[in-house]
């Protein structure tokens, strides 16, 4: 008899005094909740991989292969190697035995995050080797691009920093 009232004084509560139905509609909620904060991610944050001019890219892109020919042709290889106690970058770019002449643009590209970016102006010496100061660099893979000042030939590769300590970078062969 004394279980009669127990039951039925839990049947007489209302709903909402229950936790069963809190943790059914707990789920539910939070996909709500998850739903809401993905649309505002999608809204306040910049895709940055999205191009508005496919044409002009295309056309980047050949001239783009035409400077990996004339790398090739000119038998270049580069080497890089980042000394991060010092915050040194260091390499040389050589081509059949001579060093290349002129001023070097060494741009390093974050695979993600257009914003960390890094480009570099170097001179390189007689002997071809050059060396910049540069911040500590993301653990990351980075797209490492040389190319001369006059943007006339470009040697490109992917570094994955730490794990690479250093890099070989070779022009592609002609096809």
């Amino acid at each position: 008899m004394n279980t009669t009232r127990a039951t039925s004084a839990a049947k007489a509560r209302p709903w909402y005094t229950h936790r069963w139905p809190w943790l059914l509609m707990l789920g539910p909620a939070l996909v709500v909740i998850a739903g809401i904060h993905t649309t505002w991610i999608a809204f306040t944050r910049q895709d940055a991989l999205v191009v508005d001019d496919y044409y002009k890219e295309g056309k980047a892109i050949n001239q783009d292969l035409r400077r990996d020919r004339i790398a090739s042709d000119m038998g270049l290889h580069a080497s890089l190697r980042y000394d991060a106690a010092a915050g040194k970058l260091s390499g040389s770019v050589l081509g059949l035995g001579e060093s290349a002449s002129g001023r070097l643009s060494i741009k390093l590209v974050h695979s993600t995050q257009p914003e960390k970016d890094i480009s570099l102006l170097v001179q390189p010496d007689g002997g071809g080797t050059f060396e910049a100061s540069l911040a500590m660099l993301d653990m990351a893979r980075w797209q490492v691009l040389i190319e001369s000042e006059q943007r006339d030939w470009r040697l490109h590769q992917t570094w994955n920093w730490p794990q690479q300590r250093s890099i070989q970078i070779a022009a592609e062969t002609s096809r």
